[in-house]
């Protein structure tokens, strides 16, 4: 941690102090581990963004997010975990506004928007399991990746089409 900034380490300093039950750690990516209890977090950021990251991975902590069973489930995960990490931010004087906020939810509503569309007709529709989608239009079935940071691809599969 001694490549951050003393502003940024105190910062850090308040938040181990306040939830001693979590870790905070360098690492490449943001994110939360229930497993662990660690929010990771990349000190290459500049120190809003880095702030932000931090107290909105903790507001998962915080809210107990473990997993997701859908793309809209995480997307109500997702909204949960900005707005408490707004709150979070007036008591350590950082302030997220609901404008950042709009623009990171809507993130994960173009990666919906883009899994969700039939690749055979065009018609957006509601995930049908955690990997699959099927148009209620065409009856075309195809896989995602549940991996939330991979792209959207989708494999059309014909399988029990038109049933």
């Amino acid at each position: 941690m001694s490549t951050l900034k003393p502003i940024l380490r105190n910062f850090l300093k308040r938040l181990r102090a306040d939830y001693p039950q979590f870790k905070f750690q360098n690492g490449h990516r943001e994110n939360w581990s229930p497993h662990t209890k660690t929010v990771t977090f990349s000190a290459k950021q500049p120190e809003r963004e880095l702030k932000f990251g931090v107290l909105h991975e903790l507001a998962h902590a915080l809210l107990e997010h473990k997993d997701y069973t859908s793309d809209l489930e995480l997307l109500k995960l997702e909204s949960e975990a900005w707005h408490l990490a707004a709150k979070l931010g007036r008591k350590y004087q950082v302030k997220i506004s609901e404008n950042h906020i709009q623009n990171c939810l809507d993130t994960y509503r173009d990666w919906l928007h883009k899994r969700s569309r039939c690749p055979n007709c065009g018609v957006h529709v509601i995930q049908h399991s955690p990997s699959t989608y099927k148009c209620f239009n065409c009856g075309l079935n195809w896989r995602v990746s549940h991996e939330r940071f991979a792209r959207p691809y989708r494999m059309t599969h014909r399988w029990g089409n038109k049933q």
